[in-house]
């Protein structure tokens, strides 16, 4: 599932290759993909064209397209969705679900969903913040993200850390990857309770988490095989530089100890036995 820098570089792209152009058509071509549009294909359709995208703007994993008309498309990329900009001439992809062509006739925008998870749909009136996402928390990478807020909010709840750090209501973006890359700078092992935390160690964690992402998006992301592209078709290489995720049975990279793979909420976590050890159960 991709997480904010996967989603972030899509955002960048789109930005460049979008923004200020006026949509001709919006072709859908496999109704799942616009499944959370509850009026249908046609109104879908008929809404957007001659719609100007005027920005491309993000909240955790989603995105938005602000239009003229005050409504917004809205986007999730699911497992496998992808947002490309392709010439008019270029063959259609087998996975290709929704076509957006622009009256100046430059590249088009395609979305193309090999497993159809994701999708998009038209919020009305939604183009400052569509009602659709705004129960996500905003994301650290946000100037407007508050430290205070968060840090008390997470000191104040009964849980383990890293469920925490996944739950989008609190903070919003992360995923499994970066959680564990996270966790991992911090120090800190993912079943740590919440309430246990000290301040300080709420500040060293977030900071971490900026870092890893921050230096995510500017890797591009994190690809683990060709679902994840960004809008040219291009793979992110984040995933040369994790110390923890998909590590196990290596050699940690700060104290040589073998990183260690537990079950998590029906995936994966991975760690550091000797940096990262388990907390004490409390009777």
């Amino acid at each position: 599932m991709p997480e904010l820098p996967e989603v972030e570089t899509v955002r960048m792209g789109l930005a460049k290759w979008v923004t200020g152009r006026t949509i001709a058509t919006a072709e859908v071509l496999h109704p799942r993909a616009i499944r959370r549009h509850l009026p249908g294909d046609a109104h879908f359709s008929a809404v957007l064209a001659d719609r100007t995208v005027l920005d491309i703007s993000r909240r955790g994993k989603y995105l938005w397209l602000p239009l003229d008309s005050g409504d917004a498309i809205v986007g999730h990329l699911g497992m496998s969705g992808q947002l490309l900009m392709q010439p008019a001439e270029a063959a259609d992809e087998k996975h290709l679900r929704i076509r957006f062509t622009f009256t100046d006739g430059g590249p088009q925008l395609r979305f193309v969903d090999q497993r159809t998870f994701g999708g998009l749909a038209v919020s009305e009136g939604g183009a400052e913040l569509p009602d659709e996402i705004s129960h996500i928390a905003r994301d650290p990478m946000d100037p407007l993200f508050d430290d205070v807020a968060f840090t008390a909010r997470i000191r104040g709840r009964h849980t383990e850390v890293k469920r925490a750090l996944l739950d989008q209501t609190l903070i919003s973006g992360i995923g499994n990857i970066y959680a564990d890359e996270a966790l991992w700078r911090a120090r800190l092992h993912g079943a740590r309770p919440t309430d246990q935390l000290t301040r300080p160690a709420v500040e060293r964690l977030l900071g971490h988490v900026r870092d890893v992402l921050s230096e995510a998006i500017v890797a591009g992301g994190t690809s683990f095989d060709e679902l994840y592209v960004n809008v040219n078709g291009e793979s992110g290489y984040f995933d040369r530089s994790l110390n923890a995720y998909g590590r196990e049975n290596e050699p940690c990279h700060r104290c040589g100890a073998i990183i260690r793979r537990e079950q998590f909420m029906n995936r994966s976590s991975f760690s550091c036995p000797r940096c990262q050890p388990k907390p004490r159960k409390t009777p």
